[in-house]
């Protein structure tokens, strides 16, 4: 059931956690997971049809990070929707931890991709996606895709894979945040329209603004119900989103706040240290 304000307030939370996670590590990537955060909140408190008790239920969803760098806010989904303590938060990146800082499917319960290297998550939920539809399976596919990542070749040929076998069970959404690790896109590599491209692959183009919730939910159901081809949601987002000093810097891409930066970033968002 939809509940907007629920979703907002799991999203504020988990924007808590994975900064807290990030400062405890000394590491991580923080900007964005914080633009990714009302996407994930809305598909782990609304939309997704799963079970925290049984993590390998044959007939859920699925969920690819594909831009797997953002773990952290996928980990502190998964602690907030009770896939395990969030205890375990404060091991981010620890020895003998089970949340790395890219997602391990043979380690986390929840995680249902392996990813890291940009590119191949969204290829893997391709053929989750084909193997749903071999199987007869009623399941959807989710992929959360950043924009820079969009450079990878391995991003064409899977879109264009998924256009060709008519793949409407699977629905990648597309973090747009303008910036990665080295600048701006335009300044690394420009991507050009990503819509046009999508069209011209098969696609269902959807495109929405990345922080209102009730834009995710909407487009989410009507992904739900496209039928004949894959569908993408455009989200425009702000990296660093929830957190003033950290919102569109890019030296925030990959860096750990500090004490004074944790605590005023907590301020922001009403959490406490």
């Amino acid at each position: 059931m939809y509940n907007k304000k629920l979703i907002e307030e799991k999203a504020n939370s988990i924007r808590i956690s994975a900064l807290d996670a990030i400062h405890n590590a000394g590491t991580g990537h923080p900007g964005g997971s914080l633009s990714a955060a009302d996407i994930v909140a809305t598909l782990y408190f609304y939309k997704m049809n799963i079970n925290p008790e049984n993590p390998n239920w044959e007939d859920r969803d699925r969920f690819v990070l594909s831009k797997g760098h953002a773990c952290p806010i996928l980990y502190a989904a998964l602690a907030e929707r009770g896939f395990f303590d969030k205890e375990n938060l404060k091991r981010l990146r620890k020895i003998d931890s089970f949340l790395q800082g890219h997602p391990d499917m043979k380690k986390t319960p929840g995680v249902d991709m392996s990813t890291g290297s940009l590119g191949q998550g969204f290829s893997a939920a391709v053929g989750m996606a084909i193997a749903g539809k071999m199987d007869k399976k009623s399941y959807k596919v989710y992929c959360l895709l950043g924009c820079g990542e969009s450079q990878e070749g391995q991003v064409w040929e899977a879109a264009m894979s998924a256009g060709h076998f008519k793949l409407d069970n699977l629905i990648a959404i597309i973090d747009c945040n303008h910036l990665q690790i080295d600048g701006t896109n335009e300044e690394v590599m420009g991507i050009g329209d990503i819509s046009e491209k999508y069209k011209a692959s098969n696609w269902n183009v959807i495109n929405i603004d990345g922080h209102d919730v009730e834009q995710i939910a909407r487009a989410l159901d009507m992904a739900d119900s496209f039928k004949g081809k894959p569908t993408v949601i455009i989200a425009e987002t702000i990296k660093g989103k929830g957190v003033s000093f950290m919102e569109n810097r890019v030296d925030w891409h990959g860096k750990a706040p500090n004490g004074d930066e944790l605590n005023a970033s907590l301020a922001e968002l009403g959490g406490i240290r």
